[in-house]
This record gives C-alpha cells, sequence and structure tokens, in this order.
C-alpha cells in the first residue's frame, strides 16, 4: 500500500511505529488539544460522533482538562480511566498524557490500556447485580428487546402506529431527501480480506454513519451488503431537509477520511442525493422492513452510480434547493437512465460564514 503523506508535524516514522503497536497511541497538540494523528487502535476506542476535527475533550468527555493541562505544563504525566465499547462490550481503559518532544516540537501522547484485569472483581459483582435484576424483570427486558429491535428496522412514529393499531398505512412524502452510497470496489475487498474482519469494519463504519445521521434529525432506511440509504423529510415533514442530507453527505466524507488516514485499509465510497417525493411503508408479514418506493428513490440511485470515489453528486431540483448555503462544482449534462438528459453537480462544501 502506498504510505499516505503526513498531514502534521509528526514524522512518518513515528506514524509508522505508533501504527504498530498494540496500545492505542495519540499525538495531541497542546495548544489547540486537537488530535493530529492518532493509530488505529485509538480510533476506534475512541471515534468521533460528528465533529472528526473537534478537540480530544469531544472524543474523552469525562476528561479533565485543566487538571490535564496544569500537570502537562509541570511537565508530569496524567492518568484517566474511562469506558469504550469494542464489539459490544463495555472495557475499561486507563488513557495516560504525557508531554513529548517530537521533531523538536511539544506535543501531548496519549496511551490508553486495557485494564478488565485490574476491574475483574469490580466487574463479577455487577454481573451479578445485573443478572439478579434481569431475573426480577424478565418480562420487561423482553419486551425492551423487542421494541429495540423494531426501532433497528422502522422509524419511531412507525413502530408507535404499528404498536398501537397492529397496522401502518403507506405514507406520500411530498419533500422528502435521500442519501445513497456504496463503497468502490467492495466486491474485491470480499476476495482478498477475511470474512469476519471485513463484516467488523463495515458494521463499525455503518455504525458511525447511524450516528451521523441521527445528529440531523434523519432516518437510516437501509443497508444492503455495502449499500447504505438514509432520508431525512419523514416520517415527519421537515423543511430543512435537503439541508440536514447534504451536512449528513459532507460529514460522512469527512468521517471516511479521517478513518482511512488511521487505518491501513482503505473505504472509499461514491454518494448521490436526491429531493423529490417517495412513499414509505412497512413491507413483510413474518419479517418487517421498512422501505422507501417511487421515482425520488431511484433518481438518489441513478445520482449514486453516476458518482466518482469520495464525491457527492446530485441534480439540478437538488442543486437549487441547496445552492444558497452550500458550493458546488458543475458535471456537466448527463444522460440519466429513466430520467433522461439532467444537469449534474459534485456538492463540495458547506458556504463559509
Amino acid at each position: 500500500m502506498t504510505e499516505k503523506p503526513s498531514k502534521s508535524g509528526v514524522n512518518l516514522d513515528y506514524k509508522q511505529i505508533f501504527q504498530s503497536l498494540s496500545q492505542a497511541i495519540a499525538v495531541i497538540d497542546p495548544v489547540t488539544h486537537q488530535v493530529i494523528y492518532e493509530n488505529a487502535i485509538f480510533f476506534d476506542w475512541f471515534a468521533p460522533d460528528d465533529d472528526v476535527d473537534g478537540v480530544i475533550l469531544d472524543r474523552l468527555p469525562d476528561l479533565k482538562m485543566d487538571r490535564l493541562m496544569s500537570r502537562i505544563e509541570e511537565g508530569r504525566s496524567f492518568r484517566f480511566e474511562t469506558e469504550v465499547k469494542i464489539k459490544s462490550r463495555d472495557v475499561p481503559v486507563r488513557v495516560s498524557f504525557r508531554p513529548v518532544e517530537i521533531e523538536d516540537q511539544s506535543y501531548i501522547l496519549a496511551e490508553a490500556s486495557d485494564i478488565t484485569k485490574e476491574k475483574e472483581s469490580q466487574y463479577m459483582l455487577e454481573s451479578y447485580s445485573r443478572l439478579a435484576e434481569k431475573n426480577t424483570k424478565k418480562l420487561e427486558s423482553e419486551k425492551n428487546r423487542v421494541e429495540r429491535l423494531l426501532l433497528n428496522i422502522m422509524p419511531k412514529t412507525i413502530y408507535e402506529e404499528l404498536k398501537d393499531s397492529g397496522v401502518t398505512s403507506p405514507q406520500r412524502f411530498e419533500s422528502a431527501t435521500i442519501l445513497m452510497l456504496d463503497f468502490v470496489k467492495f466486491t474485491d475487498m470480499t476476495i482478498s480480506h477475511d470474512p469476519s474482519a471485513l463484516v467488523s469494519e463495515l458494521n463499525d463504519i455503518f455504525s458511525s454513519f447511524d450516528r451521523i445521521v441521527e445528529n440531523f434529525s434523519g432516518e437510516r432506511i437501509r443497508t444492503i451488503g455495502d449499500s447504505y440509504m438514509c432520508a431525512s423529510g419523514l416520517p415527519e415533514e421537515n423543511d430543512d431537509h435537503a439541508k440536514n442530507m447534504a451536512k449528513v453527505a459532507l460529514r460522512i466524507r469527512r468521517y471516511l477520511e479521517r478513518r482511512n488516514d488511521a487505518h491501513p485499509q482503505e473505504w472509499r465510497c461514491r454518494m448521490g442525493l436526491n429531493s423529490g417525493s417517495v412513499i414509505g411503508s412497512l413491507v413483510g408479514i413474518q419479517k418487517y422492513v421498512y422501505d422507501l418506493f417511487g421515482p425520488g428513490v431511484n433518481l438518489a440511485a441513478r445520482m449514486e452510480s453516476l458518482s466518482e470515489p469520495m464525491h457527492i453528486t446530485t441534480n439540478q431540483a437538488t442543486y437549487e434547493l441547496l445552492k444558497d448555503d452550500f458550493l458546488f462544482s458543475e458535471r456537466g449534462e448527463h444522460d440519466v437512465r429513466g430520467f433522461g438528459k439532467m444537469n449534474l453537480y459534485y456538492l463540495e462544501s458547506e458556504q463559509p460564514r
């Protein structure tokens, strides 16, 4: 794999050393408090939710930043304990911060390690407590489990309708925006990579996408293989549906760029954005799936297929909704299957404030 250039002052030799370590490592700017380099383990343990360029406090919200900086300024180290989610399991970790000099520049080095064994007794007591609570509230727990499963496959308002009446009715949404994406050369990856590792990475990525979508009042509609579909403006109307999905698309791209910097395996996607009317409905009898139908969905799929890696393609109608708040580059006229000739655009960024 071709080595990526350094984005910061951290020498690539140091990056290679950090990446080879079995410990989570990050290098932090002592002035801006931004993470300027991190290895894959640190990124996975303390993954950003929305603002991937945020400061370390965004990644460790319980960190006492004033105490940390006081110790660093005195040339001393600082230790901090927290929990991270690793493969659906809460794992206690200790993060140690200390001042370091790299290439005559001052940085803060963060080293995180798993302290599960130190906490084993405490976790056993908590496990017994949870087991007792589970036995006394088994029925309520099962009800909550079913509710969570259903909410994973349908919007909350649709679930409430299904729970109250036992049925749901198809709905037409006149103003919605759909974002569709898939990953470039995913088929080749399925052949050349370990299946378990590949699916685990894809699950981590989709989970991060879900958090970004939720932050902008969107709904994850479905995933099929390496494709991901989300929307805004449904099942509840939202006047900012186009802006919300545009912001989601830009943040998804930025998330992948940051993730690719921290991991040896690159994930590059194509994205298509379209605004229009769609029909939403719960389909299936024994296995429920909430899905969207109509030309609005089909055109979003066409935008995705006509896009290029790490680009966001949209059409004239969606461009008109977004042009006052976002920057675009023109792609010219293209023949869109099923829709004729259309002027297409790349969504580049938000307008500077």
